[in-house]
């Protein structure tokens, strides 16, 4: 490991301040510029190179614990065969902004600070990560148009933190011609090894498909109604159960003024232990949604908590408990542990951790952060995950936990087993864009689908592409499923078994996504024994690959027959409907062909 040698420059800007400009030499992008105003902090930045890829670090250090300054890393690159930007955040687009555009910012729980530049034949042209996993991370990363160059900026402690006198954190560029996907794997692999995380453990229920009665009930439910929908589920091999916002409250106005006591409505579900009972013994597991942070105003707790908030916004009608405090994290602790032992829970949805933030001034510099045995929000909150996850995992160690992007960084699998995708209720495309995201930077974390939901009047061929767009996920249903027609139910089941039979390859093996700038127009997964291809755009080549397992391929489009390559003509070749129905169906040959795969259906080749 080879290591440059550094430009220190200091300029005088008055007789308080000093600007620190460090400049330190790439071979991928040339100059990098680290750069702050504050002339108390010492900043010393290196550069390693290693397998093809290089590392800058910066170090910052202060003679005493200090305020520690904004500090910006900049580079410039030319912009050769590179035209998307890819990011974990929404915009769910791999738009590449000018400069000057709004930039990208992420935390603890939100988003990654990673950012890959791509070209349109899934190549990777310049991806860049900061090791910063926990504090708030802004970046730019955009065209510069006065010299068509690549430009990027890291701004490191970009909002209140308490004093250091200690900072060390690195960058990773890697402009490897590689398959983008891969880039953006090892980006967030390396991110995750300058931390000192311990992944939570992932129990196999994760990957279990399950119900969400969200979307379908909102805040009105009732454990008949919970307990109805389950007997239909467990006909369609659900396994899992989430009861959503309304357990814990009889008001349906979908706001945040009602939590905080979290004492189940008796109203909704009479005996919440003898209703989780009954689930069970149906074959299922049972998880209920908390929104973490939230304490509402009409709660028994919210005067208990004041003086103890990082706010009370008025949208939200509760107010956002500081987690510096150690009573607010034994609470929230407490809180979870009691629920799980007292109700025979498996799991917990665990919502809103992102609102675990500053919302302008520190309310904790005016008291000299009294009550506080943490000092810094992002660290607290770190703190508080972990503690909630082990203390539950104690418990019962298979305990299921579910996050929602934007919350899945490196940083919160140390917390959870279950990241699903944000909501996009009725949007297919959206939730195979950010199931495909999610694969992508979550290791071995369970991914899954935003819940599904369609029209009971929708044709089932039309339905499945719901479906289809969540199958590299695990599938959340969130249709009523009393109220389904038959040729739906038919549908679902088919593909619940269909999903479940090739789990292994559509969930634990190299999954492989394409063209990101066209909202991924076909995805790919394969083990050692098969390769499953899903084709979502009309037009689009599928190509099968090395004709060495059995191959199949999933016409998601809406027409009939898409474009299909094939190295070899296959020894024998079946078709399939939406149902799983053999269906007639041309033989096929080697080359360039339009093959007859149902709508919502697919062809297995076997060679």
């Amino acid at each position: 490991m080879k290591k440059l040698t550094l430009i220190i420059c200091a300029v005088l800007l008055s007789a308080n301040a000093m600007a620190f400009s460090t400049v330190v030499k790439s071979k991928l992008v040339g100059d990098v510029t680290v750069s702050s105003k504050e002339s108390v902090w010492k900043i010393d930045a290196t550069v390693s190179s290693k397998g093809g890829c290089e590392v800058v670090t910066i170090e910052m250090n202060a003679p005493q614990p200090t305020t520690p300054p904004k500090v910006s890393v900049e580079f410039c690159s030319p912009q050769l065969d590179a035209h998307h930007l890819w990011q974990a955040g929404p915009p769910d687009q791999t738009l590449l902004r000018p400069d000057w555009s709004k930039g990208y910012s992420s935390s603890l729980a939100q988003s990654i600070p990673l950012y890959s530049f791509i070209n349109t034949s899934n190549r990777n042209r310049l991806t860049v990560a900061a090791s910063e996993a926990i504090r708030k991370v802004e970046a730019k990363m955009g065209f510069r148009e006065e010299d068509a160059l690549l430009r990027g900026v890291f701004n490191f402690f970009v909002e209140s933190e308490a004093p250091l006198s200690h900072y060390k954190v690195s960058i990773l560029l890697d402009n490897r011609n590689i398959f983008w996907a891969d880039a953006v794997r090892e980006g967030v692999q390396w991110i995750e090894s300058q931390n000192d995380f311990k992944v939570c453990r992932v129990p196999d229920a994760a990957f279990d498909p399950l119900y969400s009665t969200w979307y379908q009930f909102h805040q009105q439910i009732t454990d008949e109604k919970i307990e109805a929908e389950c007997r239909e589920a467990v006909k369609l091999g659900m396994k899992t159960i989430i009861v959503d916002d309304g357990w814990q409250t009889a008001n349906n106005n979908r706001g945040y003024a009602y939590c905080g006591d979290w004492e189940v409505a008796p109203s909704r579900i009479k005996d919440m232990a003898a209703h989780v009972k009954r689930v069970q013994d149906m074959g299922m597991k049972y998880m209920v949604w908390y929104s973490v942070p939230f304490v509402g105003k009409y709660s028994k707790n919210f005067k208990r908590f004041e003086g103890k908030y990082l706010a009370v916004p008025e949208s939200r009608g509760a107010g956002i408990l500081d987690p510096r405090f150690p009573e607010v994290r034994e609470f929230i602790c407490s809180t979870y542990e009691k629920a799980l032992r007292d109700w025979n829970l498996d799991g917990f949805k665990l919502d809103f951790i992102d609102s675990f933030r500053l919302f302008g001034t520190d309310p904790a510099i005016e008291d000299g952060y009294a009550g506080r045995d943490i000092k810094s929000v992002s660290e607290a909150t770190n703190v508080l995950m972990k503690s909630v996850a082990e203390r539950l995992q104690a418990i019962k160690p298979d305990v299921l936990i579910e996050f929602r992007q934007r919350y899945i960084g490196p940083a919160v699998r140390q917390y959870g087993n279950m990241f699903r995708a944000t909501d996009c209720p009725g949007d297919m495309q959206l939730n195979r864009t950010r199931i495909a995201n999610l694969r992508l930077t979550s290791g071995t974390t369970a991914v899954h689908a935003d819940m599904l939901e369609w029209n009971v009047n929708e044709k089932p061929e039309v339905a499945a592409r719901h479906v289809l767009s969540a199958l590299y996920g695990v599938v959340q249903y969130s249709v009523m499923l009393r109220d389904i027609p038959k040729g739906q139910f038919d549908m679902v089941k088919h593909w619940i078994d269909f999903s479940q039979k090739h789990r292994q390859t559509l969930l634990h093996s190299d999954f492989r996504p394409y063209h990101p700038e066209n909202c991924f127009p076909i995805l790919e997964a394969e083990s050692k024994k098969e390769r499953i291809i899903t084709v979502y755009q009309e037009g689009a080549v599928v190509t099968s690959g090395a004709p060495d397992r059995d191959i199949y391929i999933i016409n998601a489009t809406g027409e009939e027959r898409p474009v299909v390559e094939l190295q070899k003509a296959p020894r024998k070749v079946e078709y399939f409907d939406t149902y799983g129905n053999v269906v007639k169906g041309e033989e096929l040959v080697a080359g360039l062909q339009r093959a007859n795969i149902p709508v919502s259906g697919y062809v297995k080749l076997t060679y």
